[in-house]
């Protein structure tokens, strides 16, 4: 419910403030549409204007380019003797000020009539009626170009800003803004007191040889300084029930002279605000969609005209749309939150240390205004030291892409698991994207790294080709085949198998790097390989550092460049040397955990790791008998010797084994509790044909590292 009693709240005050502003028009133009000496008993006699408030002619143009004087032949249409100066600030009409500046130059006042007597438009009408209806005139168009200018802020600061400078100097000398902290959104509930702070001032340049009393302002406002005298109070706690709270239930502003506002400005301003007297002052609350969000105090000096009575109905207006553009702008921070958090939790939060390759990414939105969108990147270890080098985009812009690159990531993640070919995984994927929709659409490319055997497998869907970059600076684009997006379903992958020599870097990016309105995607990726080339060069023999190449190819985007999101992954591939690879192939027997043994030992015994027989033949031990006992192939060993000591043993048997408390009266189940409490890291992966426990053990002290 408002204040009036009825439901609406700042609706209707907003609907109230616009029939009161077009009853102040047709009141000013009624007269001269009557045809005799009697009144028209519809429209109730209108004050004269006396004053020079926002609806009288006055130096200065129109904001926003409003013209400030009707066109001859318009309604109250009158022709100036001379264009009025432009101040630079606002090009409303501003007569108050521009009197002011006359009589401090000692020049003659242009009087309370403001310019010369104008030609009326109307036949037979009379001076003080013209005056008038230029005077609604005058003022519908002030509001109709502030409230535009107030509407074209997206976020608090550029709707706050729009209306300080909509209405100083043109309607108000100072303005000062209060607005709750915090804001509330939407439907939620404010806990706690109504707290309102001051988010901006803003005031008219104060001349040397002004008399009078002095406005007060904060400060610490580095637009207002201590000239102005007095201080405004930067928080300001509502209390319930009190003469602010009362004004700020309210929807119509009020003037400092009424005895509401006059009890509750000092707590709004603080205690002895020296406030200027004789309706210099409106003090009109902001209040929202649902609740008040907040007040603005309109001051004048009081060597300037006071405000009339229909300035109220203009501080109505200007309030009501900050009130609504405040609440959207709030809604819109909060959904560009929301949306900023789920596309960030969606990509991974740090990438693998995989063995044999490094890794860095890089990730853009495409702009401040459209944060959300489709693109991804992910890193996922593989059984045998392996690594799948995943980077994907799908079409679109909004929250329903990013929910889509969220069901498409996880479930690349959890094929990678299954230790899919990469062709298969895209064929997957395309599945899964038709089962979202018939709509989904998305490019992907995924990798799969082997440190071994020094080569990478790709299959694309649609994506932009990687770049290989050699370790003597040789850049080149990788020729891969194509393929159909994901989502259009009835499609083959390929699958192409390159090799990927040691110091070698592979980067894989979506078409936000390569592609805009300036460029074409192959013209983007030329110069992705020339960037490239051009980086490698500045180290010489060595291959460029990962995070500075990264910076370097993101800086090759221009100012009209970011039309799309960017997803980058880099991976340098160091790979594991031959000599550091020890590989069996065991019969399932039950002298196979003893063979097991012997062989790492004298694999150990190679390495000068000798410090890590007893414990790597013991878990060796548990975990090649635990394979031995349900495998009907046989089964593999092998060691990794790099930062740490690698042992895997694959088998056939795709149950993976789960670490158990083991009874006392039980015979086994002790083994992997063993690993567990021995082994640095340790873990089970399920392959196509079986799956792989592999453990790891940290290198002794002093022993000699790749």
């Amino acid at each position: 419910m408002s204040a009036s009693g009825r439901p609406g709240g700042a609706a209707d005050g907003g609907r109230e403030a616009t029939r009161a502003g077009q009853r102040v028009a047709r009141g000013a133009m009624g007269r001269a549409e009557a045809s005799g000496p009697e009144e028209d008993p519809r429209h109730e006699p209108h004050p004269r204007h006396g004053g020079e408030g926002v609806g009288r002619p006055r130096a200065g143009g129109a904001p926003d380019g409003e013209r400030p004087w009707p066109r001859e032949g318009e309604p109250g249409g009158t022709v100036p003797e001379q264009s009025p100066p432009h101040d630079g600030r606002s090009a409303v009409p501003a007569a108050p000020h521009a009197e002011a500046s006359r009589a401090a130059a000692g020049q003659a006042p242009v009087g309370p009539a403001g310019p010369p007597p104008a030609r009326s438009a109307h036949p037979g009408e009379s001076g003080e009626v013209a005056a008038a209806r230029q005077a609604g005139g005058d003022r519908l168009r002030f509001i109709g170009a502030a409230t535009r200018r107030i509407a074209r802020g997206i976020d608090l600061d550029e709707i706050v800003l729009g209306l300080c400078r909509a209405t100083v100097p043109t309607f108000a000398d100072a303005i000062l803004v209060y607005l709750r902290d915090p804001l509330p959104v939407g439907d939620e509930r404010p806990t706690g007191p109504v707290v309102l702070r001051l988010r901006r001032t803003d005031r008219i340049p104060e001349e040397p040889d002004t008399n009078g009393g002095r406005l007060p302002m904060l400060p610490a406002q580095p637009d207002l300084g201590p000239a102005m005298g007095g201080s405004a109070a930067e928080l300001a706690e509502v209390q319930p029930g009190g003469p602010l709270a009362e004004v700020l239930r309210g929807v119509r502003p009020l003037f400092g002279e009424a005895q509401a506002a006059r009890t509750a400005l000092p707590e709004l301003l603080g205690p002895d605000p020296r406030l200027p007297g004789g309706h210099r002052v409106i003090l009109a609350p902001l209040r929202g969609r649902r609740r008040v969000i907040g007040a603005a105090v309109f001051l004048r000096r009081p060597d300037r005209p006071a405000f009339e009575p229909d300035d109220l109905l203009v501080a109505a207006q200007l309030a009501t749309h900050t009130a609504l553009g405040v609440d959207k702008a709030v809604l819109y921070g909060r959904e560009a939150y929301i949306a900023d958090a789920l596309q960030r939790t969606m990509l991974p939060d740090s990438l693998p240390q995989p063995t044999g390759v490094r890794l860095a990414s890089r990730y853009l939105p495409a702009a401040e205004t459209a944060r959300v969108g489709g693109d991804w990147y992910d890193a996922i270890p593989l059984p045998g030291s392996r690594v799948a080098l995943v980077v994907g985009d799908v079409m679109g812009h909004s929250m329903t892409s990013a929910a889509i690159m969220g069901q498409l990531r996880t479930t690349a993640q959890t094929l990678a698991g299954l230790d899919l070919p990469p062709q298969e995984v895209l064929h997957h994927l395309d599945e899964q994207a038709q089962r979202l929709g018939t709509d989904r659409m998305a490019t992907c490319m995924y990798a799969v790294y082997d440190p071994v055997a020094h080569r990478i497998t790709i299959a694309n869907a649609g994506h932009p080709p990687p770049v290989m970059l050699h370790r003597g600076g040789r850049a080149e684009v990788l020729r891969v085949p194509s393929g159909a997006p994901i989502g259009v379903g009835g499609v083959d992958f390929e699958a192409v198998e390159l090799d990927a020599p040691a110091g070698a870097t592979l980067v894989l990016y979506t078409d936000g790097l390569v592609e805009s309105r300036i460029r074409d995607v192959w013209t983007g990726i030329e110069q992705l390989r020339e960037r490239l080339a051009e980086t490698a060069r500045l180290t010489g023999p060595n291959p460029p550092p990962l995070e500075p190449m990264c910076d370097e190819v993101l800086d090759m985007l221009g100012p009209g460049d970011r039309d799309d999101d960017i997803a980058l992954l880099a991976a340098r591939f160091d790979g594991i040397a031959p000599s550091d690879v020890a590989y069996w192939y065991l019969d399932p027997k039950a002298q196979t955990a003893g063979q097991a043994r012997r062989l790492a030992r004298r694999a150990l015994a190679r390495w000068g790791l000798d410090e890590l027989t007893d414990q790597l033949e013991l878990l060796v031990s548990e975990v090649v008998t635990n394979a031995v006992r349900y495998a009907e192939r046989p089964i593999t060993l092998r060691l990794l010797r790099t930062d740490v000591l690698r042992c895997e043993v694959g088998d056939d048997v795709p149950q993976l084994p789960r670490l158990r408390q083991a009874r006392p009266s039980d015979e086994g189940g002790r083994g992997l509790y063993l690993v567990n409490r021995m082994a640095r890291r340790w873990g089970a992966t399920r392959l196509s044909m079986g799956k792989v426990v592999w453990f790891e053990l940290s290198m002794p002290p002093g022993a000699q590292q790749r």
